[in-house]
Parts: C-alpha cells; sequence; structure tokens
C-alpha cells in the first residue's frame, strides 16, 4: 500500500472511532441522565450513528479529494479519496456500537455506567493502538486519548442533566 494511501487509511480510522465514540456515548448519556427511556435513548443512537457515519464518510470523501487536488494542482479521479471516505463510514459505524450496545442489554441506570466504563476503555485502547502504530508513547497516547475523550462525555452528561433540571 501506498504511504498516502495509508496515511489517508489510518487518519480517517482514527477520526473515524474517536469521533464516534464520544459523540454517541455523549448524546445517550445526556438523554440518560435527563431520564430518557431505553427506546428513545436506543432509537436515537441508532439514528445518530447512520446520519453521522453517512456524513462523516461524505465529508471525508470531499475534504481528501479536495486536498489532493489542492497539492495536486490538477483534476483527480476520486478512488482514492472515497477510500477513506469508506474507512471513515465503517469505523464510525463500529465504534457506535460500543456506547450503545449497554442499552440493548441493561436498564438504562446500568446502562449508562457500562456505556461510558466501555467508551473510556475503547478510546484508551485508541491511544495506546495509534501510538504503537506510530511508535510513540502508549501510555500517554491512550491517556491523553482517555482525558479529552472523557471531557467531552462530560459534557453530554452536564447538558443533559441541565436539560432534565430546566423541564
Amino acid at each position: 500500500m501506498r504511504a498516502s494511501l495509508r496515511s489517508i487509511w489510518f487518519r480517517n480510522a482514527i477520526f473515524g472511532v474517536e469521533d464516534s465514540l464520544i459523540s454517541t456515548l455523549g448524546l445517550l448519556a445526556g438523554l440518560a441522565v435527563a431520564d430518557a427511556e431505553r427506546a428513545t435513548i436506543i432509537l436515537t443512537g441508532v439514528v445518530l450513528i447512520a446520519v453521522e457515519a453517512f456524513s462523516m464518510g461524505v465529508g471525508s470523501l470531499l475534504s481528501e479529494h479536495s486536498v489532493e487536488e489542492l497539492e495536486s494542482r490538477r483534476t483527480l479521479p476520486m478512488r482514492k479519496a472515497a477510500s477513506g471516505g469508506a474507512v471513515m463510514f465503517v469505523s464510525y459505524v463500529a465504534a457506535g456500537f460500543i456506547p450503545l450496545g449497554p442499552y440493548a442489554i441493561f436498564p438504562v441506570s446500568h446502562a449508562l455506567w457500562y456505556s461510558v466504563i466501555g467508551t473510556l476503555g475503547a478510546l484508551f485502547v485508541l491511544g495506546v493502538l495509534v501510538a504503537w502504530e506510530s511508535r510513540t508513547r502508549m501510555i500517554r497516547h491512550g491517556c491523553e486519548m482517555l482525558l479529552f475523550g472523557g471531557a467531552a462525555i462530560a459534557v453530554g452528561m452536564i447538558v443533559g442533566r441541565l436539560a432534565q433540571i430546566a423541564m
């Protein structure tokens, strides 16, 4: 595989997984702390994953293609950019079911915490894998991914709690 294609896949896989984990958990946690019903949480999660995966995939396709054309100063086919968009789509869908899965199995009160723990664990593992692939400090990258992701998750929970109070 050529280095530029590998970079496109790597970038899109990391972005897709990270964004899906954080966005999906943030939304679901916000709904859970606002006392939404389990069916509403699951439906909202599935809709979010589908819409965002498609949107992110198309966004990746268009941005990667635009950068390729900018750098080459000529019109190019979309093949390489399309593969990046596909990686984005698949990684977003796959990762989205990590925070959503517990809601299909457990009551909302328990699912929330299983979802948070599973997602934070997945973020840490993602950081470690990225560092391993790039041959940098694994624990540091794992902790960075966990902390930044955890902050975004906290935002979703705080907004959900404030919305519940306001209602």
